[in-house]
């Protein structure tokens, strides 16, 4: 057993794409073709499941860590980076809600001319001529 284990154990990562169903299919044909014992066949079965588990994980986290690595050198925010910006944001707002807003120093400080209303006309009215020089 502990050969058929080993040789189990060195597919590795093809294991960890395996279902519980194909593994059992594979270890019962292992049982049918004698190299195997019955007895032994759930045994095997839990560790091949056992090791899958392990490694998937291990390959999850790999992967994950690399994702991490790849966003940090493109200059991804993190979702940390995200939620303190926010808090700054929502802070900043209420600071300037606070506030009374400051004059735009684009405008003039003096009132604006008064308008004068125009008069209203009839349609006998014609506009005024002016020639152009």
């Amino acid at each position: 057993m502990s050969d058929l284990f080993k040789k189990a154990v060195s597919l590795g990562v093809g294991f960890t794409l395996y279902s519980k169903e194909k593994i059992e299919g594979a270890v019962n044909e292992l049982v049918k073709r004698g190299e195997l014992a019955p007895s032994q066949s759930k045994a095997v079965i839990d560790k091949l499941m056992e090791r899958g588990a392990e490694e998937s994980a291990g390959i999850k986290k790999a992967i994950t860590d690399q994702v991490e690595k790849v966003l940090v050198d493109l200059g991804v925010p993190t979702r940390a980076d995200v939620a303190r910006l926010e808090k700054r944001i929502a802070e900043l707002e209420a600071q300037a809600a606070q506030q009374k807003p400051a004059a735009d120093p684009e405008l003039p400080n003096k009132p604006l001319p008064d308008t004068p209303m125009l008069e209203e006309t009839t349609p006998d009215m014609q506009p005024p001529t002016k020639e152009i020089e």
